[in-house]
């Protein structure tokens, strides 16, 4: 066939093609002389003659990538000619060919051969739709389980609920969202705006609190636990229970138009929450920056759309719920500690702060040692439940002085208060028998008429015993201070306990005690070697009443972290005598933080604050004798750790 007759053949087909009903609603045109294209919306038919496949296939290359897309077919009139006709039509068929007709087909062929290639392309669009629509599924189910996996691992509720908002604009394309939770007893719930999101304008945002009612679109939402999905928040349905509030909108310079609001259901069936999407866009890379962007661009929340928020609601939910528990727990276990924490520090309100401050120092060092690129602690490292662990154990480190008495806890002197009162009575005794005996004396002299001189004599020897009688008490007042005893202060001491005098009932007794000698004798400090033990015991009870609480898996070691602060690498320490290899870093860093803080803590009936460079010269002190980490003290000073602010370094609110 020649060319002319090829394009009077095509011409022909476009005839049938043009006046048949049986293609449906088709544009048909004619790109080339030789090329028929009878199009439909998503789909065409390509018809050519073999001519064209034989010799002239540059025709079709601007139609390769629709063959390839399977959205077009080819139809060719009349068969090849070209050698090695039958492979070339094998690679016409993976090119795209539908059918082959005669030379000079009739109106049935070309009908025929059309109506069977659009059913073969709609059955390729429909198998292409449920392709796309299955790897969405799949995209959308990998979505939901990733969203899932984050949330359940999320304790953090101020970050789960970034979390959840981030993921239910992410999973339905909402440019915009807020998200509420619920607050107050059953008589008068509550909404708290908790944080919003927005991909288009960049806002500040305050908490607030309104009532949870069927007046507003999220109150309604939370009170009927059931989603609203509305087109257009400014045209809202006749009979609507709520409106829609547009001064935010005109305050942020904003348009909100459609809204998809989802709430949040507990384990218990109870609202705990509320998700409030905003404007759907086309394409969510997409930003909404005018009016016409609104338009344009914004649709309303499809059926789908809402089935997958109520998945991640239905997740969000408990994982909510879930972290709100966990919370509430923390909260318990920060209550328990500081109400401890106070509990300790009224038996003993000298050492007032003391394990605020100490857990303060330990945080602030563990920190400071957590960034070591170099020396011993390079390695280390904390994370934020390792420092929460820390927090406990060093606010907790003296529970154990629970279990000690009173009195030996604020003991300030060598002797109690009642015993040294016992001595001042006793004393006084001794006084008034010694002016009984002058009196006595001095009555019978002038009975026998004694000269003034025996007179005086008496009288001067009264005032020379009471003076030697008030310079023992003195004696007793200045060895009861909780300083070093000098050699001669105990002489004095072991004198005054041979001295005796008689009572009432005509006995014999000393004038100190064998227990007064034992604690007026006490070289340093306050104690006496029974009750510093008493004292040292604070340490296993700490131990002892911390290993009864369940601390849960996270912090399980704050009983021993808490009980070893005593321990010192030499194995000279208390209770257990660990060497520096058994003892937790945790508790050489509290070792550290308890002796600076007892050296430079404010003055005490006991002793007075030391200057912090006395303080640090004495923690050397300790590193030289084995009893503390040189490494840690050297990081304590370089970083001046007591200088840190207290807020940056805690972990509990």
């Amino acid at each position: 066939m020649t060319e002319r007759g090829e394009m009077a053949t095509m011409a022909q087909v476009a005839s049938f093609a043009r006046t048949t009903t049986r293609f449906g609603d088709v544009i048909v045109t004619s790109p080339h002389p030789l090329l028929l294209l009878v199009a439909r919306p998503e789909s065409a038919l390509l018809f050519a003659p073999a001519a064209v496949w034989d010799h002239g296939r540059d025709l079709l290359r601007p139609f390769v990538s629709r063959f390839a897309e399977g959205t077009a077919l080819l139809v060719l009139v009349g068969r090849s000619r070209a050698p090695g006709g039958e492979a070339g039509l094998a690679q016409a068929l993976e090119m795209g060919l539908a059918s082959v007709l005669p030379e000079d087909p009739t109106e049935t062929d070309v009908v025929l051969a059309g109506v069977r290639a659009f059913e073969l392309l709609d059955v390729k669009v429909r198998a292409a739709a449920t392709d796309l629509r299955a790897s969405r599924y799949d995209y959308e189910l990998d979505e939901l389980i990733y969203i899932a996996r984050a949330m359940t691992t999320e304790r953090d509720v101020h970050k789960l609920l970034h979390l959840i908002l981030e993921k239910s604009r992410f999973i339905t394309g909402a440019d915009a969202g807020s998200i509420y939770v619920v607050e107050g007893d059953e008589s008068a719930p509550m909404l708290r705006f908790k944080l919003t999101q927005n991909d288009s304008l960049t806002f500040d945002s305050r908490e607030f609190v309104m009532p949870m009612s069927t007046r507003s679109i999220a109150g309604s939402a939370a009170t009927n636990k059931k989603p609203v999905n509305l087109a257009d928040v400014y045209d809202l349905p006749p009979g609507s229970p709520f409106g829609f509030d547009k001064s935010f909108d005109r305050k942020i310079g904003y348009r909100t138009k459609s809204m998809l609001v989802v709430p949040l259901i507990s384990q218990r069936d109870e609202c705990i929450g509320v998700i409030q999407l905003i404007n759907k866009k086309r394409d969510p890379r997409q930003k909404l920056e005018t009016r016409a962007d609104v338009d344009a661009r914004v649709i309303p929340f499809d059926e789908r759309s809402e089935e997958l928020l109520g998945m991640v609601a239905a997740q969000a939910g408990a994982s909510l719920e879930m972290a709100m528990l966990y919370d509430e727990i923390r909260k318990l276990f920060e209550g328990f500690v500081a109400a401890s924490v106070e509990a300790i520090e009224s038996r003993d309100p000298t050492t007032s702060g003391h394990s605020r401050r100490v857990a303060d120092l330990t945080l602030g060092l563990a920190k400071t040692v957590d960034k070591e690129s170099f020396g011993p602690y390079k390695d280390a490292s904390f994370t934020r439940e390792d420092l929460r662990e820390i927090e406990y154990a060093s606010l907790l480190h003296d529970f154990g002085k629970i279990g000690v008495r009173e009195k030996v806890l604020v003991k300030a002197k060598k002797l109690y208060d009642e015993r040294l009162e016992l001595i001042r009575g006793r004393f006084d005794f001794v006084a008034r028998s010694i002016e009984a005996d002058v009196l006595t004396r001095k009555l019978h002299a002038l009975e026998r008429g004694a000269p003034t001189s025996v007179l005086d004599g008496l009288d001067g020897e009264l005032v020379e015993r009471r003076a030697e009688l008030d310079a023992r008490l003195d004696s007793v007042l200045g060895a009861n201070e909780p300083t070093v005893l000098s050699a001669g202060d105990f002489a004095r001491i072991e004198a005054l306990a041979r001295e005796t005098y008689v009572d009432l009932r005509g006995d014999v007794q000393t004038l100190l005690t064998p227990d007064e000698v034992l604690a007026l004798s006490i070289k340093r400090g306050s104690l006496t070697s029974e009750e510093y033990d008493e004292i040292r015991s604070h340490v296993s009870h700490t131990f002892k009443f911390l290993s009864q609480i369940p601390w849960g898996k996270a912090f399980r070691r704050v009983p021993m972290i808490a009980g070893a602060h005593h321990e010192r690498l030499n194995g000279t320490g208390y209770p257990n005598g660990w060497r520096a290899e058994a003892i937790p870093v945790q508790s050489k860093m509290m070792s550290v933080s308890d002796i600076y803080d007892a050296l430079t803590a404010s003055d005490r009936p006991y002793k007075k604050a030391m200057p912090v460079e006395r303080a640090l010269d004495i923690l050397g002190y300790e590193v030289r004798d084995g009893h503390l980490d040189g490494e840690l003290v050297r990081i304590f000073k370089e970083a001046r750790i007591w200088e840190m602010k207290r807020e940056s370094v805690r972990v509990l609110a």
